[in-house]
């Protein structure tokens, strides 16, 4: 297996060391614009295989995309990160560029490749390299609700408390503060309703705190987190090359589930070596199908914005 992360800021960095860690392919190329930091940081991580025992081979490119060529996975995190006060919706105009370039740059070379799309707005950008590359739509998978769905457990295991490993909880929708939908009807703890455990009122602020889980972070530290954003990227890519057939929430084409077309929203799909398989339909109520539908409002006149680019 060979995965190639472009982008080495914080986000690819970390996803790429969190790839090697868990021994998820043999070669990893991590390739940036910037002269030089994608060669230091693979340098500095490789400088950890002796302390840390995994044996993947990392390679720091500065562009060069014939150096990513047979990759198997491919992750985009390219792109300006948020700054304070910024919208993820903000970025379209700047990220679209970049993302649409990788990806044709990426396929040249790898042109049987997944790609897993990371950088902001990132339903956006997922519909943007689906379109924009003709592949088939099971190859392109927007990261988002892996993310979403993790800080949802997060911020349930501090209202509960309880461990964030004995957690389920789904988001789906868009990946943005305003268009993603924690599930809280449907989150367990143990296998039974979180509901048994903390009130309605509570809930709503978990799925409050949640949908501006990322601002807050941005407010805190000045810039988009990386460590949850890496370690997403990360597991999404361990269900691709070990072949999982796990069930997790990312942004995908819909045509016709859960009532959408010509959209990548958020939805539960089971996920394997060829990308996504399937969309599960979890059953939502009324009131869940109408914030989904307000989620691909919202999301839909963001995609609307890349014809006048």
């Amino acid at each position: 297996m060979k995965v190639t992360v472009v982008g080495a800021g914080a986000v690819g960095a970390t996803c790429a060391d969190n790839i090697a860690r868990a021994s998820l392919c043999e070669e990893l190329v991590l390739l940036d614009i910037k002269q030089g930091l994608a060669e230091g940081k693979a340098m500095d991580m490789m400088q950890t295989a002796a302390l840390l025992g995994f044996e993947t081979k990392i390679t720091g490119i500065t562009n060069d995309y014939s150096k990513t060529a047979g990759s198997d996975v491919v992750l985009i995190t390219s792109g300006i990160p948020r700054k304070p006060g910024m919208t993820r919706e903000e970025l379209i105009g700047i990220n679209a560029g970049i993302v649409k370039g990788v990806t044709q740059n990426i396929l040249q070379h790898s042109p049987n490749a997944v790609i897993i799309i990371i950088s902001n707005p990132m339903d956006t950008m997922t519909y943007l390299a689906l379109t924009s590359s003709g592949l088939p739509k099971n190859r392109v998978i927007g990261m988002g609700g892996i993310l979403d769905s993790s800080r949802f457990k997060y911020y349930l295991s501090q209202a509960i408390p309880a461990s964030p490993n004995e957690l389920h909880g789904v988001v789906i929708g868009g990946h943005g503060d305003t268009t993603m939908i924690p599930l809280t009807r449907l989150a367990t703890y143990q296998g039974t309703p979180v509901s048994s455990y903390v009130s309605a009122e509570v809930l709503k602020k978990v799925a409050a705190d949640t949908m501006v889980g990322g601002a807050t972070l941005t407010g805190l530290i000045g810039t988009s987190a990386w460590y949850a954003p890496g370690a997403s990227g990360a597991d999404l890519v361990k269900a691709i090359v070990r072949n999982e057939k796990r069930l997790l929430p990312c942004c995908v084409l819909l045509e016709g589930e859960y009532g959408q077309k010509d959209i990548c929203l958020g939805v539960p799909v089971i996920v394997g070596k060829n990308g996504w398989e399937k969309i599960v339909d979890f059953n939502l109520n009324d009131e869940e199908k109408a914030l989904f539908n307000k989620s691909a409002d919202a999301v839909r006149t963001m995609n609307n914005i890349l014809s006048s680019l």
